[in-house]
């Protein structure tokens, strides 16, 4: 497992959370735990919940956790890390430190570049982090900060690198203190313990290192003797979605340039990039492309992969979909999550084996047959509940399989796809095509009911500018055949080829979704927003530069700042929102609204109160997201 923020830090060192995190993967069959990445010094602190490496708090924690995983076999190493330019001062307080005064695209923070004494105090800073490694019983040390464009990786690079002394200029300059830091390493961790290196393969931009020049890096460093493997990445903060891309995205992208540095050197070679099924593991391998398979994502989705793969169980691994909630969710200052693994983050409470046997086996109906709805259909069929799933429509995966339909979206149907045959093998009664009713219902003669009836896009027009409107009338025309909710354009009630205007009200992934939809099957969309920046909430799962790009080279214009003031026929009238000015836009097919849902809660209100136990989840309770409607779901069924 490869390393990775969880935002599980309290008071900058690990927790009993972390335990928990770092054992649920070693007891499933990880063989190698790469911890996440802990600071060398203070001024790598870009928010609160990091660890420091260098805090002898860190010892008895490291110890905790290696307790725990050595139980299964486990190696277990740390990280230390220093993010240089790539951070901000905002929680530290302290100066942002870089080899060169050369500001990171992400925090655009002008650093202090490092005197030597700096550089000295950061050698020092790795020192110290790899001798609490080895007090508190740690395997070994991974290097890091010479992927993804951190300090060491600005000192390697000449585009960040402009320094005229002993640490600048010729490779063997800019090398010098990522080989005087692996050397301190060393003789900290002495000849016993693993000594790894996390790099980049390719920084993939202008004026960085590419994949020839990180394999003579790599090579130079294996010469030394000092490393016993090479963990390779890709990606700065100039292109983070060569980091940790959101789907679309090659699996296994970064293979090729990775090939190049174990061409290159004599040690084992780590490698990563969107490998989510065991089958593209072992092609890797097979490939001769890497020694070993890490993987980060992955292992969040479902911590016991490397069983599930050895027993032959591929098809129940949960896939990662590559959503990137996991980035959203720490974004958010929130812990570490998955948008359908419920444990990710809170294995103690809902990790592998806490799914206990119901005191008593009840009658169950779980109405809705979308995620939240299956995902609480099958924890209650776990434990020992008769269960019988209702869905109004054909199929099983409520807007999960909406979304899914943009071309970009499809591994999104992998959340679906994954719970629907789990449903199946636990022996769940599916009935498709079906509308519970509350006479229905209570002549089933059910115990418990759970309504996961999920929610229906607005069309009224407004958006949070107006809140005074929002229970009066709509803005004049949306009630036009023309005008769609971003459900309806989904479910594809837009013609293929129109002229398409998606208003975006909410500043999230929908309207986007719909733009590509539509744009996919012919039509020329304008995206308007009343927002000064089209769907910023992509901001969390740092997909916005690539989903723009994309929809940009499929001919969708973007129009912000823009009121909706109603709809004549294809006219729609706009207005500028700071200038008051008015814009007109003519001959629009199709007017497609993404204005946030309302949650459709009537049946609970009709069950609610008398007979059954009655439970409302996801959309139906308030539409928000699939992790929290799959996360409501395991916890009601829980509760039964």
């Amino acid at each position: 497992m490869s390393a990775h923020a969880t935002l599980l830090v309290k008071d900058h060192v690990f927790t009993d959370e972390h335990v928990a995190y770092y054992e649920e993967r070693a007891k499933h069959g990880v063989a190698v735990i790469t911890m996440e990445a802990m600071a060398v010094h203070e001024t790598s602190l870009p928010y609160r919940g990091k660890a420091l490496a260098f805090d002898p708090r860190m010892v008895p924690q490291f110890r905790k956790i290696a307790d725990a995983v050595h139980r299964h076999g486990a190696l277990l190493l740390a990280q230390p890390w220093h993010r240089g330019r790539e951070t901000n001062s905002v929680a530290s307080g302290v100066p942002v430190w870089a080899p060169s005064a050369v500001p990171c695209a992400v925090y655009r923070e002008m650093p202090h570049v490092m005197t030597i004494a700096d550089i000295d105090t950061i050698r020092e800073g790795y020192r110290l982090s790899a001798r609490h490694a080895r007090d508190g019983g740690l395997d070994g040390v991974e290097v890091h900060s010479m992927a993804h464009g951190y300090l060491l990786n600005q000192f390697l690079s000449p585009a960040t690198n402009h320094r005229t002394d002993a640490f600048g200029g010729s490779l063997e300059n800019r090398l010098r203190l990522v080989m005087e830091i692996i050397q301190a390493t060393r003789e900290e961790c002495g000849p016993d313990m693993i000594v790894g290196v996390r790099i980049n393969s390719d920084d993939g931009h202008e004026g960085g290192l590419r994949p020839d020049d990180w394999a003579e890096v790599a090579a130079r460093m294996t010469a030394s003797g000092l490393i016993d493997y090479v963990s390779c990445s890709h990606g700065t903060y100039l292109n983070r979605m060569l980091i940790y891309p959101t789907s679309p995205e090659s699996h296994g992208f970064q293979m090729a340039a990775t090939r190049k540095v174990k061409q290159a050197v004599d040690r084992p070679v780590v490698g990563v990039g969107r490998i989510v099924t065991p089958a593209e593991a072992e092609k890797h391998l097979a490939q001769g492309d890497c020694d070993f398979v890490a993987m980060a994502r992955a292992l969040i989705a479902d911590p016991e992969w490397v069983a599930k793969a050895q027993r032959g169980e591929g098809e129940d691994i949960r896939p990662c979909v590559g959503a990137n909630w996991c980035m959203s969710s720490i974004f958010a200052q929130a812990p570490i999550a998955c948008i359908h693994n419920p444990a990710a983050g809170n294995e103690r409470q809902l990790g592998a084996g806490t799914v206990t046997q119901a005191a008593r086996a009840k009658k169950v109906a779980v109405v809705g047959g979308g995620p939240g709805g299956m995902r609480a259909a099958l924890t209650a069929a776990q434990r020992g509940h008769q269960v019988t799933l209702y869905e109004r429509s054909h199929e099983l995966g409520g807007q999960v399989r909406l979304w899914s339909r943009a071309p970009s979206r499809t591994e999104l149907a992998g959340v679906a796809d994954w719970l629907e045959r789990q449903v199946v093998k636990a022996g769940v009664d599916i009935r498709l095509q079906t509308v519970a009713t509350e006479a229905m219902l209570r002549a089933a003669g059910y115990e418990t009911i759970i309504v996961a009836t999920g929610s229906a896009g607005l069309r009224h027009g407004w958006t949070p500018l107006r809140p005074e409107k929002w229970n009066g009338a709509p803005v004049p025309g949306t009630d036009q055949p023309n005008v769609l909710s971003y459900m309806d354009a989904l479910r594809e009630q837009a013609p293929p080829g129109a002229r398409a205007l998606v208003y975006d009200g909410l500043g999230g992934r929908q309207a986007v979704v719909v733009a590509e939809y539509l744009a996919s099957r012919g039509a020329a969309v304008e995206f308007v927003t009343w927002l000064g920046q089209a769907a910023p909430d992509l901001a969390a799962s740092r997909d916005w530069g690539k989903t723009f790009g994309m929809l940009r080279r499929m001919g969708v214009t973007f129009t912000t700042d823009m009121e909706l003031l109603g709809i004549e026929g294809g006219t729609v009238r706009l207005r500028d929102v700071y200038t008051s000015e008015q814009h007109v836009r003519n001959n629009i097919d199709t007017i497609v609204l993404a204005l946030g849902a309302e949650a459709q809660d009537a049946l609970f209100h009709a069950l609610h109160g008398s007979g059954p136990e009655v439970r409302l989840i996801g959309d139906a309770l308030a539409p928000r997201r699939a992790d929290a409607a799959i996360r409501e779901g395991e916890i009601a069924a829980r509760a039964i």
